[in-house]
């Protein structure tokens, strides 16, 4: 069995809560920048002091309206400024907060409302609100619902004018580490979402040791990033949090359409972002190079920076690499540099592996992709690559205070203050993950090498078991052919099987680069089938299966004529297969693989 602890090297305080930072900040910064979000004219930027009175004006408007200590709030909406100041309102107010997707249906919104017994929700749009009254019926009578198009907080604040000051700061202080301070449901690829109690302290550890242990990010004069993955994504909320803690000035991009514009026009210095995202935005800047004719330019560049980083791992690069890479630099890297605003050093990747090529090629063209690991139940990263200690391919080292272990059957287990203080209402559950001596079993697969880097190598529930009892972790394979600028989805099959095969979807955006390229029809039923986009498809293949042994690679394959989507009830909001889903679904296209 092994195991590998970072030692605590900040000391951790014993008292207060999340909201301190925002009094702290509005005090002896008033006139920081805290907050950045798009206007008609560009970015308006909200100060330090300007977010205290928000937050406290709005956390007035929910103790006149009802709400109590230890009440748990609701929100549902897109990543914006709103939805920040709704959160800290709810800690000022005493009160506990439970995101929701803003895509969740209208069954999973009143599952989450229901279980967590919520007094009341602040929906962004009138749709929201229709979704959340679908299911008014087996609520809580006295849910209160606002709607933030509906200026909830407006109402809000001109609601709670009579609530002393006094009083507000009673219910503020109310909280200490041990409360909790929000309950994040799990995104559920199988069955119904559970609670995650995540306290003020939880939080307090995660942040305390990740800004310390980060500051080329968070240390950095000026320090910015952009917010643009989902609040309910604990990754994305721990982002929120420490970039108040930090004073790292945030702003908010809600649709990833218009990403690449928000980067280049708010500049930040550090992003944080899920593989996917990663792996969109390379496809991206690849087929708009190839639809500007310079497609083979970027092929070799990207080579080039990957070559060139992988060089930097041996040693140093030599002259001929070193003076090719200089002229792409100039080409190609700068200009992608320049698409995500010019200041970006750094970014950090989490939920998934991001894989090997990804991570050398973001690495040679001058941004730095820091992989973690960490779950929901861990308050985000257990682990994380440091600028000055890193591998890539792996997910780092644990984070001070935290110890990480591989059980003997390659289960990793963790430990640390930021693990959860249980799931709402299912102790049995909390105490399947929880052993009695305080290890997280996390359900992923992984190891430890002898310098304590960690490898996630894949879940346990999806490990698949060949006829001829080879094991294969499907995550390995699929991560690569996802590289692949034509594939949306993969999904690899086999258990119980003569030998591994895979269901693709294509990439929308990719598929009308190539389409236009190759003078092919846009006809997708008739595109599946064509020879030379299928060929295009085994390269991707062929990629994957050099990752692993020929007992384990992908044998045969099927491209499907839709996508998985989130809105399909493919995929979870943080983009995870549901694997039992798509076996449901399209288990007659599974069948077809074996047929023969």
């Amino acid at each position: 069995m092994r195991e590998y602890s970072t030692p605590l090297t900040v000391d951790l305080p014993g008292s207060g809560n999340l909201t301190d930072d925002v009094v702290d900040n509005g005090q002896s910064h008033p006139d920081a920048v805290s907050f950045s979000r798009r206007s008609a004219t560009g970015w308006s930027d909200i100060t330090a002091r300007e977010f205290l009175q928000d937050v406290r004006a709005v956390a007035k408007g929910l103790v006149a309206s009802g709400i109590c200590i230890g009440d748990r709030v609701a929100i549902i909406s897109r990543t914006r400024y709103e939805w920040t100041l709704i959160d800290y309102a709810i800690w000022f107010a005493g009160a506990v907060t439970v995101p929701i997707y803003e895509t969740s249906a209208a069954e999973q919104i009143e599952w989450i409302l229901s279980n967590s017994g919520a007094r009341a929700v602040v929906a962004e749009t009138p749709e929201h609100v229709s979704r959340i009254e679908k299911g008014r019926g087996n609520l809580a009578e006295a849910l209160s619902i606002w709607s933030l198009d509906e200026d909830a907080v407006g109402f809000l604040r001109a609601h709670g004018t009579d609530v002393a000051d006094h009083e507000l700061e009673s219910r503020r202080t109310a909280s200490g580490p041990t409360s909790l301070a929000t309950i994040i449901y799990t995104s559920g690829t199988t069955g119904s979402p559970r609670g995650c109690m995540l306290t003020h302290g939880n939080v307090m550890f995660a942040l305390g040791t990740a800004v310390e242990a980060l500051p080329e990010l968070f240390g950095r004069e000026a320090a910015s990033t952009l917010a643009f993955l989902p609040l309910p994504h604990v990754f994305a909320r721990i982002l929120q949090v420490g970039a108040v803690r930090a004073r790292v000035r945030l702003g908010y991009s809600s649709e990833f359409k218009q990403l690449l514009d928000d980067l280049e026009s708010f500049g930040p210095t550090f992003v944080l972002a899920v593989p996917r995202v990663f792996e969109r935005l390379f496809n991206t800047v690849s087929q708009r190079a190839a639809a500007d004719g310079r497609g083979r330019t970027f092929d070799r560049s990207a080579e080039t920076a990957i070559a060139y980083s992988r060089a930097m791992d041996m040693g140093k690069p030599g002259v001929a690499l070193r003076v090719r890479h200089a002229v792409y630099d100039r080409l190609v890297y700068r200009k992608l540099r320049t698409a995500l605003g010019g200041h970006c050093e750094y970014a950090v990747s989490g939920g998934a592996p991001i894989g090997e090529r990804l991570g050398h090629f973001y690495r040679g063209v001058g941004l730095v992709v820091l992989e973690g690991y960490g779950l929901t139940e861990t308050t985000a990263a257990l682990t994380v690559n440091l600028p000055e200690t890193s591998k890539i391919g792996s997910a780092g080292r644990p984070l001070p205070g935290t110890s990480v272990r591989v059980a003997d059957d390659g289960e990793l287990l963790a430990k640390g203050g930021q693990l959860l203080s249980g799931y709402w209402k299912d102790e049995d559950a909390t105490s399947a993950v929880i052993s009695t001596e305080g290890w997280l079993h996390t359900g992923d697969l992984g190891e430890i090498d002898d310098e304590g880097f960690v490898r996630v190598t894949g879940r346990k529930v999806e490990i698949i078991v060949t006829a001829g009892g080879k094991n294969v972790a499907p995550s390995v394979l699929e991560d690569r052919v996802r590289a692949h600028s034509l594939v949306s989805q993969c999904m690899v099959v086999g258990d119980g099987q003569a030998y591994i095969a895979a269901l693709i979807t294509l990439d929308p955006e990719g598929l009308g680069s190539w389409v236009e390229q190759h003078g092919k029809s846009v006809d997708v039923p008739q595109l599946i089938e064509d020879a030379e986009l299928i060929a295009e498809i085994q390269t991707a293949i062929d990629d994957a299966n050099r990752a692993v042994s020929q007992a384990e690679s992908i044998r045969k394959f099927t491209v499907l004529p839709g996508d998985w989507t989130e809105e399909s009830g493919h995929l979870t909001p943080s983009l995870k297969l549901k694997r039992n889903v798509v076996l449901r679904d399209f288990h007659r296209d599974v069948a077809a693989l074996y047929a023969n």
